[in-house]
C-alpha cells in the first residue's frame, strides 16, 4: 500500500518579536508603516493607480500648486519621478499639462473631471484603508492617535509643517 500522501505544512505561530523591541516606539512606527505600506498599495493596485497618484490629484484639488516644479517640491517627489506619474495620469486622462502662458519654460497640470471622478473614488479607497489599518480603535484613539502623529510630523516632516499648524488652529 503506498502511503506518500502529501501533508500540509504544519502551521507555525508567527513568532513574538523581542520584548526590547516592541517597548520601542520608533520600531512599531517602522513595523507599522511597512505594513500600511504594503496594505494600501494592493489596495491602489487594485484600483489600477498607485498612493503616488492620489497625493498628485489631491493636491491639485487644492489648486495651489499647479506646476510641475511646485507639485514635486510639495510632495518631496524626485523631478523625474514625478514626470513619469505625471505621465501615468495624463495617459489616464485624469490630467492634461499645459505650457505656463506667463513662463513658457513651465508646464501647468490640470486635473480633468475624469480626474475628479478618479480622486472621489481614491478617498474612498483611502477611508476603507485607514479604517481597516486602524480597526480595533475607537473614534477618540484614532483621533488621539492622528493628533501624536501629526505633532511628530510638525517635528520631522518638513511638508507637514503648515497644515499641521492649520490643523491646530482649527481646533
Amino acid at each position: 500500500m503506498n502511503t506518500n500522501t502529501t501533508r500540509p505544512a504544519p502551521t507555525q505561530p508567527a513568532q513574538a518579536y523581542p520584548a526590547e523591541l516592541v517597548s520601542s516606539a520608533v520600531f512599531l512606527l517602522k513595523k507599522l508603516g511597512t505594513k500600511a505600506t504594503t496594505q494600501s498599495s494592493r489596495a491602489y493596485e487594485d484600483a489600477g493607480l498607485h498612493p503616488y497618484h492620489y497625493a498628485i490629484l489631491a493636491l491639485l484639488d487644492e489648486g495651489e500648486r499647479e506646476t510641475q516644479g511646485a507639485i514635486a517640491a510639495a510632495l518631496g517627489y524626485d523631478k523625474g519621478q514625478l514626470v513619469g506619474l505625471l505621465d501615468e495620469l495624463e495617459a489616464g486622462g485624469l490630467i492634461e499639462r499645459r505650457r505656463d502662458p506667463s513662463d513658457r519654460r513651465r508646464h501647468l497640470v490640470l486635473m480633468t473631471p475624469a480626474g475628479a471622478e478618479a480622486l472621489a473614488r481614491l478617498r474612498a479607497l483611502a477611508a476603507e484603508v485607514e479604517g481597516e489599518f486602524l480597526d480595533g480603535l475607537t473614534d477618540a484613539e484614532r483621533q488621539q492617535l492622528h493628533t501624536l502623529l501629526l505633532k511628530l510630523a510638525q517635528v520631522h516632516l518638513p511638508n507637514c509643517r503648515q497644515v499641521a499648524a492649520a490643523a491646530s488652529a482649527a481646533a
